[in-house]
C-alpha cells in the first residue's frame, strides 16, 4: 500500500510566501498548517473563528497530515479492490481528495470537475481552466489540467466530442499509473462520459462505494476539525436563537444562521429545513416568509456546511412565548429526547447498523407514521454513508456492516402526530470512540418545552 507522509507544515511548500498575515501575532503558518498570508487562495476559518477556538481551548486540525491521512484512506480502498484508480465529479469526493474547493454549489449542476487518484497515490485534479491555482495549497495535488466539461450548457453539441477527449485523457494516465489495469471506480459522471470510457476499453466500478467507505473514518485531524466546526455552528445558533422572536419571518431566522456561519469561514447551507407553528407538521416544509407568532414552536435542521468544510447537521426545537408550552407539546419533546439519547447508548465499535435498526427506544405507535426517514446517518463533509433506516424500512443484505472507532453519524427523532399541528424535530452528531461513544453536540434542549 502506497502511504503518504502525515508530515505537516513542511508539506505546504506551494504557499506564497506569506507578506500579508491573517494573525500577526503568529508565524509563516497558523496552528493548523495554513499559511499565515491574508491573500491565501483556499478558503477558511476567519480570525473570529480562531479566537472564539482559542477561547474554548479546542486543538486545531493539522490540516496538511489530513489531507494526507484521507488520500491514504483513498488509495487503501482502491489497492484493497484492485483497481486503477478513482475517477470523482462529485464536488463533495473531489474536496475529499484535494481539500480544495471551486464554485462548489454551482459545480453540483454543472459538472466542470474531476479528479482522479490511482492506486499508487497520483492526484490529477481537471479544474475550471482560468482557476488552475486554487489547489495550490495542496501538494498532494500532482497536476492540475482542465477539459472535464462534458455538459450541454457549456459543451453543446461537441459533447459528445469533449467526453471522447476527456476519456482519452483519463487513459493515457490510467496507463502510465497503472499499466494494463483498466478496473476503474466512477462516481457522477455524465452518461457521455461513462460511455467514452467504456468504447476505451475501460471497467467501470463503483466510485460512490469507494469513497463513501474511505469517508467514513475520519481521522484525528478531521475529529479536530469537526470539534471546531461544531463549537462554530453552536456558536451560531446562540445568536439565531436570540433571533427567533414573534414577529420575526422564517426567513428572517434562518438568515442569521447563513450570516454567522460565513462569518466564521463556514460555507453554506445545504437545505431550508426552519419552520414554525403548524408548519412544522407535517415536516420537510423549509421556511420562508409567515411571520413567527407568540406561543409557537420552532424547529430546524442545520444541514450545515461549516468551517473546514465539515458538516455539522443537528437539530433543535425552541418554544416562542411568553407563555409556557401545552402539556402534549412537553410530552412530546420528553419523547424525543428519549429517543435520541438511548438510541445514542446503543453506538459502540462492533454493533451491528442491523442493532442500530432494531434495537433501543421503540416510537410511540402515535408518532410512528411522521416519524424521520432514517434513525441514525453518517456525517463528514455532508450526510454520509450509512444511512441507518427504522425497521418498517430495513432492507436485507444493504447496510450488513458494523460500526467502527472513528465514524461520526447523527442520531435523529422527529415526534409529531399525523394531522397534529406541531412537531419535534431533535438530532445530535456523535463519534464513535474506541469504547463507545462521545456526543459532539452542546447545545442544550430548550427547557421550556423539557417542562422546566
Amino acid at each position: 500500500m502506497t502511504l503518504i507522509s502525515q508530515g505537516s507544515h513542511a508539506m505546504n511548500e506551494a504557499y506564497r510566501p506569506a507578506t500579508r498575515k491573517i494573525d500577526p501575532g503568529k508565524g509563516p503558518f497558523l496552528p493548523d498548517g495554513t499559511a499565515n498570508d491574508n491573500d491565501r487562495m483556499e478558503i477558511g476559518p476567519t480570525p473570529l473563528a480562531y479566537a472564539e477556538w482559542e477561547a474554548a481551548g479546542l486543538p486545531l486540525p493539522d490540516l496538511p497530515a489530513m489531507r494526507a491521512f484521507r488520500l491514504n484512506r483513498i488509495v487503501a480502498r482502491l489497492q484493497e479492490r484492485d483497481y486503477a484508480g478513482v475517477l470523482v465529479f462529485d464536488p463533495m469526493n473531489i474536496r475529499y481528495a484535494t481539500d480544495a474547493t471551486n464554485m462548489q454549489l454551482w459545480n453540483t449542476h454543472n459538472p466542470f470537475r474531476a479528479c482522479l487518484v490511482t492506486a499508487d497515490g497520483h492526484m490529477v485534479l481537471w479544474e475550471y481552466r482560468n482557476s488552475p491555482f486554487l489547489a495550490d495549497h495542496n501538494p498532494l495535488v500532482r497536476e492540475v489540467r482542465s477539459g472535464a466539461s462534458m455538459f450541454y450548457f457549456s459543451t453543446g453539441d461537441a459533447s459528445d466530442a469533449a467526453a471522447e477527449r476527456f476519456a482519452a485523457d483519463v487513459a493515457a494516465l490510467v496507463a502510465e499509473r497503472a499499466g494494463s489495469n483498466r478496473r476503474l471506480a466512477v462516481d457522477k459522471i455524465l452518461l457521455r462520459g461513462a460511455r467514452a470510457l467504456e468504447r476505451l476499453g475501460f471497467d467501470i466500478r463503483d466510485g460512490e462505494e469507494v469513497m463513501e467507505k474511505a469517508r467514513a473514518i475520519k481521522g484525528p485531524d478531521e475529529i479536530a476539525a469537526m470539534r471546531c466546526a461544531v463549537h462554530a455552528c453552536e456558536t451560531t445558533l446562540a445568536a439565531m436563537e436570540r433571533e427567533c422572536l414573534p414577529g420575526r419571518t422564517e426567513d428572517e431566522i434562518w438568515a442569521v444562521m447563513h450570516a454567522e456561519n460565513i462569518r466564521r469561514g463556514g460555507e453554506w447551507i445545504e437545505t431550508r429545513l426552519l419552520s414554525s407553528g403548524p408548519r412544522t407538521n407535517p415536516w420537510f416544509q423549509e421556511c420562508g416568509p409567515r411571520t413567527v407568532q407568540e406561543n409557537e414552536i420552532v424547529a430546524f435542521d442545520t444541514d450545515l456546511i461549516g468551517c473546514y468544510g465539515i458538516c455539522v447537521d443537528i437539530s433543535r426545537t425552541w418554544w416562542v412565548g411568553p407563555g409556557n408550552p401545552r402539556p402534549d407539546m412537553i410530552a412530546a419533546m420528553r419523547h424525543g429526547v428519549e429517543h435520541i439519547t438511548e438510541n445514542m447508548a446503543l453506538v459502540a465499535p462492533g454493533v451491528s447498523f442491523r442493532d442500530l435498526t432494531f434495537k433501543g427506544h421503540q416510537l410511540h405507535p402515535k408518532y410512528n407514521r411522521r416519524k424521520y426517514s432514517c434513525r441514525f446517518h453518517g456525517v463528514g463533509l455532508c450526510d454520509e454513508w450509512p444511512h441507518i433506516d427504522y425497521a418498517d424500512n430495513w432492507h436485507a443484505g444493504a447496510f450488513d456492516y458494523e460500526l467502527e472507532a472513528g465514524m461520526t453519524l447523527c442520531v435523529e427523532a422527529l415526534i409529531g402526530e399525523d394531522g397534529g399541528d406541531f412537531s419535534i424535530k431533535l438530532e445530535d452528531q456523535v463519534l464513535v470512540t474506541e469504547t463507545g461513544f462521545e456526543n459532539l453536540t452542546r447545545y442544550p434542549f430548550d427547557a421550556r418545552l423539557m417542562g422546566a
